[in-house]
């Protein structure tokens, strides 16, 4: 039998391991993101973004897809901490100067607005991080009727550097490539499908995909993979890389899916299938074995990908987010306090 002293140590160990668990699943407990965050902190906030959204996007229907695409873009670097939201300072380019991101996000004077308005009647309170997940729900209902519910309570990051949105996953990935680069922030292969769907909405400069039109390679100038009709289309809105594009210093844009493009809906599936993917990116779902079938999905079932896109959007938004004591509220969503 164990002595007293065999039976008091073991006991002793016991005890610290229950502290340390409890211990640790409280601080988890903190860290976890909670649906109706600002219900008594700021009971308005949710209705502010949304009127900014919604004005917004009567004006302007491609204000949707930048603020979907800018949440994507916060999340995928450092984490859903609004640090894509930062302008650059004398001594830091940030994030939203990269090649990634300029010039192709857009709605950044949305959320400046919305911060304003909240910041008028709850200080401090709301983060610029929160705001941007919620306008990119907003968004995702007004453009395609989605809906799903936001959990709240992220910090905003006070970091925001240039080089390290080089991590974003680029045009020219092939299936592989992009499922390696989502499973590094915890989303699957066919989260990585699911919310691909957001190219049904939005635009694409010529530059990256121009290479599929003009110089694919050294066998097949045009990429074989696309429709020929849609390659003469987008032939008539890019000219050849380097050529005459009117003197204009701006490149030329052209809609990301040709069917709906101001519509979020699962057409983007469906043009796959017609070959009509505009990014290698896109169009490389279905020819991989490996997210072929996923595409054929839900190119049948849209209201199935709607709801699935709803789930995709939520996890996608707790990836490696500040709570608690960490980071700060801004009081201005471009620069820190």
């Amino acid at each position: 039998m164990a002595s007293c002293s065999q039976k008091l140590k073991l006991f002793s160990k016991l005890c610290c391991c229950i502290i340390i668990f409890f211990l640790f699943h409280s601080t988890l407990a903190s860290t976890t993101l909670k649906m109706g965050f600002y219900e008594s902190s700021c009971p308005d906030a949710e209705a502010i973004i949304k009127n900014a959204v919604n004005q917004a996007i009567s004006q302007n229907p491609g204000i949707a897809a930048g603020l979907i695409r800018m949440h994507f873009h916060d999340c995928f670097v450092r984490g859903c901490d609004g640090s894509v939201l930062l302008k650059s300072t004398p001594n830091n380019l940030a994030e939203r100067e990269h090649r990634a991101n300029s010039p192709s996000l857009r709605g950044f004077e949305v959320i400046d607005e919305a911060k304003a308005k909240i910041e008028a009647i709850c200080p401090n309170t709301v983060s610029c991080a929160d705001i941007l997940a919620f306008a990119a729900r907003d968004s995702a209902y007004r453009v395609g009727g989605i809906n799903y519910v936001v959990p709240a309570g992220r910090r905003d990051g006070r970091i925001s550097i240039k080089e390290e949105a080089g991590s974003l996953p680029g045009p020219s990935f092939n299936a592989e490539e992009l499922i390696e680069s989502f499973a590094k922030r915890g989303l699957s292969s066919a989260e990585m499908v699911t919310l691909s769907g957001a190219h049904s909405i939005g635009i694409a400069h010529c530059p990256t995909f121009s290479k599929r039109l003009y110089n694919f390679n050294t066998t097949h100038p045009q990429d074989p993979s696309m429709d020929p009709s849609y390659a003469a289309y987008l032939k008539t809105k890019c000219p050849p890389p380097g050529g005459n594009n009117g003197g204009g210093s701006e490149q030329p844009t052209v809609a990301l899916e040709f069917f709906s493009p101001n519509r979020l809906d699962n057409w983007y599936y469906i043009e796959l299938k017609n070959h009509r993917g505009l990014l290698s990116s896109d169009q490389t779902l279905l020819s991989s074995s490996s997210t072929s079938k996923m595409v054929l999905n839900n190119a049948k079932y849209g209201h199935q990908w709607a709801a699935k896109f709803g789930k995709a959007m939520v996890k996608m938004g707790s990836i490696d987010v500040l709570t608690g004591s960490q980071g700060e509220i801004r009081r201005h969503c471009s620069f820190v306090n």
